[in-house]
Parts: C-alpha cells; sequence; structure tokens
C-alpha cells in the first residue's frame, strides 16, 4: 500500500509531528479536525504502522513515525518547494471552500459533486454546513460562507444565480390519514382549502413561489397564525395534519416520516435550486467549484434527457 501513499497524507503527517496538536495542525492547514484524523488514520493503515501515541491528553511520535519524519521531512521539503512553483504557475487551487446548504437545496448529487471536486483539487478541502432558517442568505452576504446551495428564485443585487443543481417536480406533503393523502393529484385550488406553514424567515421571493398567496381563483392560502422556524416544526406540523406543504420530491428522501406521505402538485412549475455567490467575489476556489458544478450539472440533466426520451 505505500505506493499509494498521497502527497498531502505526507504534508499532513509531518505538521502534525511538528504541532503534536490535531487542533493547531487543522487550523495550520486549514482543514477541520476530523479531516486531519482521518488522513493521518489512512497513512498509517497504509504503512502498516502507528505514526503517532494518542491519549486524550497529549499526543507524541513513535519510533517509526519518528524514522519517516527524519527521512522524509528533507526530501519534502525540496519537492514542496518545486511543486510550490509549478502549482502557482498554473493557478492551482488550494485551501478551503466554505459552501452553505439550505434544506434539500444542495440535491442528490451534491456530496458527488464535493467529492469529485476535491480529487480534482486535493489541495482544497469542501466544508458543508447547513443554513438557519431565519438569516439563510446572511452568512453569504456577510462573507461567512463562500457558496450557497439556495432554492430559487433568490433576487438580490449582491447576490450572483450560477448553476442550477435541482429541479423537481412539486409534491404537496400531507398527513398520511389527510383528505388529501389519497388523491392521484391536487392543485393549488385543493391547497386553499387547507392552512399552510407561515416561513417569515426565509427569503421572500422564495417563499412567495414555493407557496403562492392566492389560488389561481383568486382564493386565498391560509398561513398559521405563529411562524415555523425549523425543519423539525415544519415536519411535526405536516405529521400532525395541521398544515399541509408545497415542496419538491427531495423532501421526502432527506425528512421522509412515516406519517407524511406525498401528492403530486399540479399546474405548478419545477421546484429549482441554484449554487449562489457573492457578486464580485474574485475567489479561484468559487470560480472552480461554480465552473466543475455547472459541466457536472449540465452533463447530468443532458444524460437524464436523453434516457427520458
Amino acid at each position: 500500500m505505500w505506493e499509494h501513499v498521497e502527497l498531502r497524507e505526507i504534508r499532513v503527517f509531518l505538521a502534525l509531528c511538528e504541532e503534536l496538536h490535531f487542533g493547531r495542525t487543522a487550523d495550520r492547514l486549514q482543514l477541520s479536525q476530523t479531516r486531519v484524523t482521518q488522513i493521518v488514520q489512512k497513512l498509517e493503515r497504509k504503512l502498516g504502522a502507528q505514526l503517532f501515541e494518542r491519549t486524550s491528553r497529549r499526543v507524541a511520535i513513535s519510533a517509526a513515525g519518528q524514522r519517516l519524519r527524519d527521512e522524509l521531512a528533507p526530501a519534502y521539503g525540496d519537492l514542496a518547494d518545486v511543486l510550490r512553483r509549478a502549482y502557482g504557475a498554473n493557478g492551482a487551487i488550494g485551501g478551503v471552500l466554505r459552501l452553505g446548504v439550505y434544506s434539500t437545496a444542495g440535491g442528490p448529487r451534491l456530496i458527488d459533486l464535493v467529492r469529485t471536486f476535491e480529487a480534482r483539487h486535493p489541495e482544497c478541502e469542501v466544508q458543508i454546513s447547513d443554513m438557519p432558517w431565519e438569516d439563510t442568505l446572511g452568512p453569504l452576504q456577510r462573507g461567512e460562507i463562500d457558496l450557497l446551495a439556495m432554492r430559487l428564485p433568490i433576487e438580490r443585487p449582491d447576490i450572483v444565480v450560477g448553476p442550477i443543481l435541482t429541479s423537481q417536480p412539486r409534491m404537496l406533503a400531507v398527513a398520511r390519514d389527510h383528505p388529501l393523502a389519497q388523491r392521484p393529484s391536487v392543485t393549488l385550488e385543493d391547497v386553499a382549502d387547507h392552512r399552510v406553514a407561515r416561513l417569515d424567515g426565509l427569503p421572500r421571493e422564495m417563499v412567495a413561489a414555493l407557496i403562492p398567496a392566492h389560488a389561481p381563483s383568486g382564493r386565498p392560502i391560509r398561513r398559521l397564525t405563529q411562524p415555523v422556524r425549523r425543519q423539525d416544526e415544519l415536519t411535526a406540523l405536516i405529521a400532525l395534519g395541521r398544515i399541509v406543504h408545497p415542496t419538491g420530491t427531495t423532501f421526502a428522501t432527506r425528512y421522509g416520516h412515516p406519517d407524511i406521505v406525498y401528492v403530486p402538485l399540479a399546474g405548478m412549475p419545477p421546484c429549482r435550486s441554484a449554487l449562489l455567490w457573492r457578486r464580485g467575489s474574485s475567489d479561484a476556489r468559487v470560480a472552480a467549484f461554480a465552473r466543475y458544478t455547472g459541466a457536472l450539472c449540465s452533463e447530468f440533466q443532458s444524460t437524464r434527457h436523453a434516457a427520458v426520451r
């Protein structure tokens, strides 16, 4: 297995030899502490030796680790200088790319996107975090994240709407014993007979497209009096039959509940999500991930349409 050792693993190993602390090593390399642990464990499996002795209080280099460090450090220093110059000349991508995700907006292929992007750019780690409902766009606008997978539409002058991540048929989530549960399909006129969630914290344009204020006949679609601010609240209200909830097909995949069923919602356009970033961003990682996402998602859509035909 030694012939499959990666340069990234050597870099993490040598940094940990100097720091003797997983947290400081993670900060130094701009990786998560979990990622550092995983890389070290993978290297130890490949070499068939324990490189560090860990306890809850300290990290120490083992005898095998000392021998490896003494032999690797000089050679790695020379190699790193050569590669650093080559990377700089070729505009390589490195560091941490912070990707926020709202609810199911990332779609079923998000993990594959991240995994293959990191394989192409091994010096770059994509960190994924869920976005709060009460401030979904704020972390992106304040620069706390670099990219956001978000349900559309989003119409903000400081935000760029990039590649489409998902395009899903509309569904209505209802309680299993709800009067609409056995219907082959429903419309917004049916939704107007029941209450829906009040989603005050989310972008208004997105909520208006998800749950219109009126049915086509002009009848109002009634909201709850109190706003819903968390996913578990929303799921519970649907399961109890207190609301119905227009959504997309991936809602069932991520938030499946034994007391909730999904009925096709006719007469509405697909529920779409996209990759967003701050207007004016010059981050090469953002541009690279956006290009890669656009190319891969377009390829996936073309393949799917061909299969349907």
